[in-house]
């Protein structure tokens, strides 16, 4: 398969802090990824780095050239200020950056674009509900409903099933499995291995350095992932990364 995202050796840090070290692997085009590891493990900074918010300090990421403006990262909810005054089709609706840029306003077709993508995941009826108003799950799904808007062919998705409950977790995993059908790239960072093994064919296990990755069965086969596994247990290459990767990438 053709490599979307190929990383070359990154180490990433905070100050003196190592978040990730000599981190390599490859991403192929169309392949559903589950990130695993521990609190502080590096993998809210491996996805910062995909997407180049933050530059490492060694290595490289080499992305695909047709994909490299092709990207969409939903973060960490609890890494996002809610006291702006917008309503929640404002803030979704800034999920059409991407496609029309500084200029146009928000026309007819895609506010009914940024309704769909709404009821989607489970918010009709919210439209004109300011954010700050939201519960964390629901705040959770309107940054969901964003990145449906940027039409990516690049998908780097952050813990995006925190604060849902069981049934909207349901209905955002049957979106990601029709990217996956469409052909895009998906790379998600999960901490539940149930929902990693049912749904993710691919997985990357980070503890500071990348421990394994390759087919998930295979993973689960070798024992690198498994239910009996103490995650927390996991380090990385410096035993102060978790707090600092938490106050970085929370």
């Amino acid at each position: 398969m053709q490599p979307v995202i190929t990383l070359e050796n990154v180490t990433a840090r905070y100050g003196r802090h190592k978040a990730l070290e000599n981190v390599s692997g490859v991403f192929s085009v169309g392949s559903l990824t589950a990130v695993a590891g521990p609190n502080g493990a590096g993998k809210s900074t491996l996805l910062k780095v995909i997407a180049g918010i933050i530059k490492p300090q060694q290595g490289r990421v080499v992305l695909c050239p047709t994909c490299a403006r092709k990207i969409a990262y939903l973060p960490q909810a609890s890494s996002i200020q809610r006291d702006f005054p917008l309503s929640v089709l404002q803030a979704v609706c800034t999920g059409f950056w991407l496609e029309k840029g500084g200029t146009g306003g928000i026309t007819r077709t895609l506010k009914n674009r940024a309704r769909k993508a709404l009821a989607d995941v489970g918010l009709a009826g919210f439209e004109d509900r300011q954010i700050a108003q939201l519960s964390g799950g629901q705040f959770q799904r309107l940054l969901f409903a964003r990145v449906i808007l940027q039409n990516a062919r690049i998908l780097l998705l952050d813990e995006p099933f925190t604060a849902v409950d069981a049934a909207t977790t349901a209905k955002l995993i049957q979106i990601l499995l029709n990217w996956h059908q469409e052909g895009r790239t998906i790379i998600c960072v999960l901490h539940d291995l149930l929902l990693i093994r049912k749904y993710f064919p691919e997985s990357f296990l980070l503890a500071g350095k990348c421990l394994g990755r390759g087919h998930t069965h295979a993973l689960f086969e070798q024992k690198l992932l498994s239910f009996d596994l103490d995650m927390a247990e996991l380090r990385g290459p410096d035993d102060t990364t978790d707090e600092h990767e938490h106050n970085h990438d929370a």
